[in-house]
């Protein structure tokens, strides 16, 4: 390509290419928390959002309040069947197509590493590495068949710098396996039209570390070691999310984006 190749800045529209106007997407985890919220951004840009979790009543909640551009399917993540099935379900309802997937489901838990039972540490590893993997491959061939598309997988911070105090051996390990998963994917899939980018959430409050709000010392932790001094609020990934789903990345391969109040640059 050459310089005269590249498209002319007369009459740029800068916003056109977060746009989602019928985009067909998939949203892990969606009953609460981050996922929620990522279904109902990805929903108000314009995609028909297909939302798993395993508490069916709070996804069919959300899929009655957001209207039929939204889909809840009963996910479990580690059950091959029900990955299959959500896949389908979302490439059923895009007449063929398949454009986003968020790898959002994920378990953690918080224990010295000298006690954390060893099958304990394979069902986190099994949940928010192993599975992330699994659909991700069965959202791969309905995207690549149809002109490409993105896979976003939402790792952590922890997946760059360990946690402790907070001992999670098993996030931590299966965060990082997010991170250099995501490289490889991106690497494998870019020629083929399916990008593969991530999230590194820092401190949010949600259902998984909520532990952390109303302990004065755990908030302390957090505002003294956070360059921004502060937890992050939810909508403060609605960029991050927007920008990897959409046409805006379509040069970024293989990247995890941190969005951490500045906790891994100290």
């Amino acid at each position: 390509m050459t310089i005269a190749d590249q498209p002319s800045a007369v009459g740029l529209d800068p916003l056109a290419a977060f746009s989602l106007d019928g985009r067909i997407a998939i949203v892990t985890g969606a009953s609460s928390g981050l996922g929620e919220r990522f279904s109902r951004v990805l929903h108000a840009a314009g995609a028909t959002v297909v939302i798993g979790a395993r508490r069916v009543d709070r996804i069919e909640a959300l899929a009655a309040e957001l209207g039929p551009r939204c889909v809840a399917v009963e996910l479990d993540v580690t059950d091959a069947d029900q990955c299959r099935r959500i896949v389908d379900t979302a490439v059923e309802v895009g007449e063929g197509r398949l454009d986003v997937l968020v790898n959002n489901a994920g378990i953690s838990t918080t224990v010295p590493a000298e006690d954390e039972d060893v099958d304990e540490f394979a069902a986190v590893v099994d949940v928010n590495l192993n599975s992330l993997f699994r659909l991700s491959q069965l959202a791969f061939r309905p995207m690549a068949g149809s002109g490409g598309g993105s896979i976003v997988n939402i790792a952590s911070m922890f997946g760059t710098v360990a946690s402790t105090p907070v001992k999670q051996a098993s996030y931590c390990a299966s965060k990082a396996g997010v991170i250099n998963l995501t490289r490889e994917l991106g690497a494998q899939w870019a020629r083929k039209g399916v990008r593969v980018n991530g999230i590194g959430p820092g401190w949010f409050p949600t259902e998984m570390t909520d532990v952390m709000w109303g302990d004065e010392a755990s908030e302390r932790y957090v505002a003294n070691n956070a360059p921004i001094g502060r937890p992050g609020t939810i909508a403060e990934l609605d960029g991050a999310l927007l920008f990897l789903a959409s046409d805006a990345s379509t040069y970024v391969i293989g990247q995890t984006l941190l969005v951490d109040g500045g906790w891994t640059i100290r």
